[in-house]
């Protein structure tokens, strides 16, 4: 269903039967003018390395099985990677470092992600993002941020069942976390919000545990502020909050 207003993504979101109508109703959504605006023109102008591709240019949904038991939550998809390749943390270096390292921990069966049909598959785990489409300078605005949360909302409330652990990446997403907890399972955040950094754990009684990771832009990575050991780190307590390990 085409979402042109907040309150069209409001009701198309909590509508959604399941993970196949959110996601097909995210990809429809035209909701925020900007977002929209940015992510069309990226799509025409290109990256000069990508000129001979089609652009997705749409939001771009999440991905991974329903029944997941660990939740990766992201920023909002980059203009030449999932903005691109229609599958968020794909077709970028965020995604070749993100996907090495779940192929490491055993929640992927390969250890990269260029395309939509290049046959990645994930277990035990769903990835999204706080925001769907591609920001300018990765920088949602808070209303965006605002008119989107409904789509990440039902998201996890989708998941709930099965959702033990949920990764924040940076502190964008730690912090879209907290009105997860009033909307989806009707408690209220702590107050004071516990402070987001990498290896942060937070454990509520009832509740996914969440735990924090620097984002993986080339920023972090190039810099040696995430290294792939401090990945594997997380990944590793992820699966054993999950009952995996």
């Amino acid at each position: 269903m085409l979402s042109r207003t907040p309150e069209d993504v409001a009701a198309h979101a909590a509508a959604a039967p399941g993970l196949t109508a959110l996601d097909a109703d995210v990809a429809d959504c035209f909701a925020c003018p900007r977002l929209v605006a940015w992510r069309e023109e990226v799509a025409v102008t290109k990256r000069a390395s990508f000129r001979d591709q089609e652009y997705w240019g749409r939001p771009v949904p999440g991905f991974g099985p329903a029944g997941a038991s660990i939740g990766i939550l992201g920023l909002a998809p980059a203009a030449h990677g999932g903005n691109r390749t229609g599958r968020i943390f794909t077709g970028d270096r965020s995604g070749d470092v993100l996907f090495a390292a779940l192929h490491r921990a055993g929640l992927a069966n390969q250890p990269t992600s260029v395309a939509a049909d290049d046959g990645l598959a994930l277990r035990h785990t769903r990835i999204f993002s706080a925001v769907r489409c591609a920001p300018p300078d990765n920088k949602p605005l808070p209303a965006e941020r605002d008119t989107c949360a409904p789509w990440l909302h039902r998201e996890v409330s989708l998941i709930r069942p099965t959702l033990r652990v949920v990764v924040a990446l940076g502190g964008f997403a730690w912090a879209a976390w907290w009105p997860i907890l009033r909307h989806v399972y009707a408690q209220s955040p702590p107050v004071p919000r516990p402070a987001f950094g990498h290896g942060a754990h937070v454990t509520m009684a009832g509740l996914p545990d969440l735990l924090g990771c620097y984002h993986v832009s080339q920023q972090n990575t190039f810099t040696g502020r995430l290294t792939p050991a401090m990945l594997d780190d997380v990944f590793d307590s992820a699966k054993r909050l999950a009952g995996l390990a």
